[in-house]
């Protein structure tokens, strides 16, 4: 079954002239909307394409990846605003059109704004800078430790606001960014913790002893590449830390700690030295 505004799987059915219609058993024959696609292309072969609706109403597909798809979200560009709304750079030739009644506030040309897409009852893709009701503030199902993907949102007293896989709401504190932060970036981070109201606390860097593993093998390797020294130590300005090995000093000299222990290292206020 085709999935309107997602990359779907679908192979060619018809080849007519310059056309190339795709599709599957289940769906109908979709026009393939590339100005050139391969030479090489045969009935039969499978192509992964972006399906859509275009502007007759028909569904259409394209080998372009746009910046985002149905159920994601994502940091977009308004480049042009009609009577019907504003409408979105998100990589394709049809700009996204975010409705006036989806809009918070109005929409300015050249102003990037945290929206999600979504179908409407027409099966046409659309935006919302609304995106409150999509994401809920409270989870039982992620687990400390995990890896999700994160989308930078709106600063507060306590830090940084982040969503959570497109889904969830969660929060980065001030004094455990470690780095600067822009609304609509986007970062690999981890569940930090799942507190007693089930509102989600969340850190860049891996949290626990497995983040200090990863890190050890971090500083031998820089060691070897630097003929066994390294000018940083527990002594260093946790900027110099963050800026050469990305962790608060905390998780270096944890780190550190370790190698030294195990008698891989020797430490002095210049720096550390490969034993």
């Amino acid at each position: 079954m085709l999935q309107i505004g997602k990359i779907n799987t679908l192979k060619i059915v018809k080849i007519q002239a310059s056309h190339i219609y795709l599709g599957s058993e289940a769906s109908n024959k979709v026009l393939l909307v590339d100005k050139r696609p391969s030479q090489n292309c045969q009935l039969g072969d499978a192509l992964d394409v972006f399906v859509y609706v275009d502007a007759e109403g028909h569904l259409a597909a394209t080998s372009t990846v746009p910046l985002a798809q149905v159920d994601d979200i994502a940091w977009l560009k308004v480049v042009s605003l009609n009577y019907v709304g504003a409408f979105l750079d998100w990589g394709l030739p049809k700009d996204l059109l975010v409705p006036f009644s989806e809009q918070h506030h109005e929409m300015e040309v050249g102003k990037s704004y945290l929206v999600k897409v979504f179908l409407d009852e027409q099966n046409r893709i659309a935006a919302t800078t609304k995106i409150d009701r999509y994401l809920s503030d409270e989870s039982v199902y992620f687990k400390v430790g995990e890896k999700v993907s994160l989308i930078i949102a709106d600063k507060t007293d306590l830090g940084v606001k982040a969503i959570i896989n497109n889904t969830h709401w969660g929060m980065l504190y001030e004094n455990e960014l470690f780095q600067p932060v822009k609304k609509g970036q986007k970062f690999e981070g981890y569940i930090k913790n799942i507190r007693e109201d089930h509102k989600i606390d969340l850190v860049l860097q891996q949290p626990g002893y497995g983040k200090v593993l990863s890190l050890t093998e971090n500083i031998l390797a820089k060691l070897k590449q630097n003929h066994g020294v390294l000018l940083i130590s527990d002594k260093s300005p946790p900027e110099i830390i963050y800026s050469t090995f990305g962790v608060s000093k905390k998780v270096f000299k944890q780190a550190i700690g370790a190698l030294y222990k195990k008698q891989l290292i020797t430490i002095d206020k210049a720096g550390i030295k490969l034993n």
